[in-house]
């Protein structure tokens, strides 16, 4: 039992202190704001897709690839993301909040911390990809329907077809997602990987992990936990408690064990991804309790995730 926590601490917690010594830095002014923006642009379009690309392609995608596990990612983020809407159009008195809400309650941060989390655990992040490619063209296409179906502003309604399209082509061009895709058919093609280009690519990679977590510590904004108290903490308890305790048991009675089902836990129970605070304000929200979630969800994250990871480890479903 003793050797399951101290597995489970040594998995989360570096990720909880390098969030956390990026946030001290911010408030000393080593790191600025616009380095906390710059830095998430360089982890999403360089960084992070440069990492999914390299540990794809080294690997044996023919033998990896797991379709059954793929359309599970597909299928859970699908029905989680139609229940929480179902409820939440039924039981939250403020209608304005609908879309946020939704969103802060099912959307991750599957990519930049599902590649951390299971590197920090494994040393490589290659099977994270298979969650991202069942689950965050999802996330992108939901939330589009959602908040534009869901937005306070009728004039944001008017132009949904513009946004799906816009969305869509967003999806395709997305870098990590073209990583990806351009990792499986490196991988696929069995082509050789050259030393001083591999040295290369894992020089770029190991810079994902920490310079993302320290971007997202920089980014904590606490006074936004203040407003819709709620809200937030029952869209919290939705993020890293009930649907991990819903789903995480099912994927281990399909088989969906290690890897697999520690890239599970990131999608089901890690940080509302900030994102969606961007797409919740570009998209005629408000955006306050989507960066509250975004907040709540990033300081309790360490907990929960460790707890999920003991779970997991107590009874062996991880190694």
């Amino acid at each position: 039992m003793l050797e399951s926590l101290i597995f489970s601490l040594n998995s989360t917690m570096p990720l909880f202190f390098l969030m956390l010594l990026g946030y001290l830095l911010h408030r000393r002014q080593f790191l600025t704001d616009d380095f906390v923006a710059m830095a998430n642009k360089f982890v999403f379009h360089v960084a992070l897709p440069v990492q999914l690309f390299r540990d794809l392609a080294t690997m044996d995608v023919r033998a990896s690839f797991d379709g059954p596990y793929v359309l599970f990612c597909a299928a859970v983020t699908t029905a989680s993301i139609l229940v929480i809407w179902g409820l939440a159009r039924l039981f939250l008195k403020d209608k304005h909040i609908v879309g946020e809400f939704v969103q802060a309650s099912y959307r991750s941060s599957a990519a930049i911390l599902g590649a951390a989390f299971i590197q920090n655990i494994y040393g490589t992040s290659g099977l994270s990809g298979l969650m991202i490619l069942g689950s965050v063209p999802l996330y992108n296409i939901f939330a589009v329907v959602i908040l534009t179906l869901e937005s306070p502003s009728q004039d944001a309604r008017s132009g949904m077809r513009e946004k799906l399209v816009k969305s869509l082509k967003g999806i395709v061009t997305n870098p990590i997602l073209l990583g990806i895709a351009a990792g499986f058919a490196w991988s696929l093609l069995r082509l050789p990987m050259p030393a001083m280009a591999n040295k290369t690519l894992s020089s770029l990679a190991g810079m994902t992990s920490p310079l993302a977590l320290l971007a997202i510590g920089a980014g904590f904004k606490g006074r936004a936990a203040l407003g819709y108290l709620k809200p937030t903490a029952v869209a919290t308890v939705i993020k890293l408690i009930l649907l991990p305790a819903i789903f995480l048991p099912v994927a281990v009675r399909l088989g969906f064990v290690d890897q697999k089902l520690v890239a599970l836990m990131v999608m089901l129970g890690s940080v509302t991804t900030p994102a969606g605070y961007v797409m919740a304000k570009q998209m005629g929200h408000e955006g306050t309790l989507t960066g509250s979630v975004c907040v709540t969800t990033t300081f309790f994250s360490a907990l929960t995730l460790t707890f999920w990871v003991f779970w997991a480890r107590s009874r062996g479903y991880i190694v």
